[in-house]
C-alpha cells in the first residue's frame, strides 16, 4: 500500500521500519518541525524524519499541520492510508479523509483507558501491571476511534517509560504490519470504544518532576520510573538540584521526618518518606553527569539527618 506516514518521536521509528520492511511504499513522512534541545541547545532532527533520511523519503515538517498550506502540500501525496504515530499534532477531518482508507492511529495504550498524549508515563505513574498498543481509525476525537487490533504489553517492577517506549514500540509494528494486511483484504472489523470505560491523561509538565516526600515511597519510585526520560523526577540538596535516576523500596518502615535521610551504607541513601523509606542508587547532581550512589559518595559527604528537599 502507498501510505504517508505521521510521525515524531523514538516510538515512530520502530513501525516505519516495519512498514518499509513489509513492503509498503512510504510516499512521503510528516514529522514535527526540528528544535533546539539538550545542554547546548543544538537545533535537531526528529527521530523519524533521521529514519526518513536514511530512507530517502520526502520529509515535510509544518508548523501547523491543519494551516491550508500544510493541507494542500498533503494533497500531493500519494496514499491509500495514512498512519499516525505519535505525530503531536492534532489532524482536522478534511485531512482525516483524504487517503482512501482514512488514517490508522498507533495508540500506547489499551484504549479506551489513557486517552491523550502521555499514556506511556501515566501507566507506570498509576501502577499498572500492564499497557498496550491499539490500532484505531481516526475520528474527529482526541482517541476516540473505533478499535482495529490490540496487543497487551506486561509492565516489569522496575520498568521507566523509556524501556516500556521500546517494548510498545515494538509491538506496535507488530500490530500495524498485521492491521494493513487485514485492511487490503477487508478483514478488520471496527470495534467501537466504550465511553465510559474511558480515561484521559493530562500533557507532562516539568514541574510534575518535583518528588514531594511525604508521598510513599512507592509512589515516589513510580514517579522516577515514569518520569525517567522527561523531566525526570529531581529533589534538592545542599541548595542544588538532584536528579534521582534510579531507586527502589525499602522493606523498611520510616525512621524519621518525610525527605530526610535515614542511614547511608557504601552503595545507596536510604531517605524516610511519608510511608517506608527510599534508597537511592543512581543520582545526578546540577551540573554533573549521571553517577551511581557509591561514586556520588566519594565527593560528597551525606550523613543521617540531612534533608531533601
Amino acid at each position: 500500500m502507498k501510505i504517508v506516514y505521521f510521525g515524531t518521536p523514538e516510538f515512530a521509528v520502530g513501525p516505519l521500519e516495519a512498514l518499509l520492511a513489509a513492503g509498503h511504499t512510504v510516499t512521503a513522512v510528516v514529522t514535527q518541525p526540528d528544535r533546539p534541545r539538550g545542554r547546548g541547545g543544538r537545533t535537531q532532527e526528529t527521530p523519524v524524519k533521521a529514519c526518513a533520511m536514511r530512507h530517502n523519503i520526502p520529509v515535510f515538517q509544518p508548523v501547523k499541520v491543519k494551516a491550508p498550506e500544510a493541507v494542500e502540500i498533503l494533497k500531493g501525496f500519494e496514499a491509500d492510508v495514512f498512519v499516525v504515530a505519535a505525530f503531536g499534532q492534532i489532524l482536522s477531518m478534511e485531512i482525516l479523509k483524504m487517503p482512501k482508507f482514512g488514517c490508522l492511529n498507533i495508540h500506547a495504550s489499551l484504549l479506551p483507558a489513557y486517552r491523550g498524549s502521555a499514556p506511556i508515563q501515566w501507566v507506570i505513574l498509576n501502577g499498572e501491571a500492564k499497557s498496550g498498543v491499539t490500532i484505531m481509525q481516526m475520528d474527529a476525537g482526541i482517541d476516540t476511534g473505533d478499535m482495529l487490533l490490540k496487543a497487551a504489553v506486561d509492565i516489569a517492577p522496575e520498568e521507566t517509560d523509556e524501556t516500556l517506549c521500546c517494548k510498545l514500540a515494538e509491538a506496535g509494528s507488530r500490530l500495524i504490519v498485521e492491521a494493513l494486511a487485514k485492511l487490503e483484504k477487508g478483514e478488520l472489523v471496527p470495534e467501537k470504544q466504550n465511553d465510559e470505560e474511558s480515561s484521559y491523561v493530562k500533557m507532562l509538565t516539568k514541574s510534575m518532576g518535583q518528588i514531594d516526600w511525604q508521598k510513599a515511597a512507592a509512589e515516589i519510585d513510580r514517579r522516577i520510573r515514569g518520569l525517567y526520560s522527561w523531566p525526570g523526577a529531581y529533589t534538592f540538596w545542599q541548595g542544588k538540584l538532584l536528579k534521582i535516576r534510579k531507586a527502589c523500596v525499602s522493606q523498611d518502615t520510616a525512621d524519621g521526618e518525610a525527605g530526610t535521610v535515614s542511614s547511608v551504607t557504601k552503595e545507596a541513601i536510604l531517605v524516610n518518606t511519608g510511608e517506608g523509606k527510599l534508597i537511592l542508587q543512581e543520582v545526578q547532581l546540577e551540573g554533573k553527569k549521571r553517577m551511581p550512589v557509591k561514586d556520588f559518595l566519594l565527593g560528597y559527604r551525606v550523613g543521617k539527618g540531612d534533608k531533601l528537599g
